[in-house]
């Protein structure tokens, strides 16, 4: 996955494979996890998301598995 960086004080960088439906999302930690079975237009929401952090807590991390990259 490609990852792009964005603007946030706790996302570094997300991505999103199409194929897969992964979406990934890699912390300013370094951290990184994947999210599985997530549609484009939650990916392509969250890139123009005002607070990444938000908009993760919000429509991702409760309606979606997570697995650690």
């Amino acid at each position: 996955m490609n990852y792009v960086p964005v603007r946030s004080s706790n996302v570094a960088a997300i991505a999103y494979d199409e194929a897969r439906q992964v979406l990934g999302v890699r912390f300013l930690t370094g951290r990184e996890y994947w999210y599985h079975r997530v549609p484009s237009s939650v990916y392509l929401n969250f890139l123009r998301a005002g607070s990444k952090g938000s908009y993760l807590a919000m429509f991702v991390k409760p309606r979606f598995r997570c697995t650690r990259a």
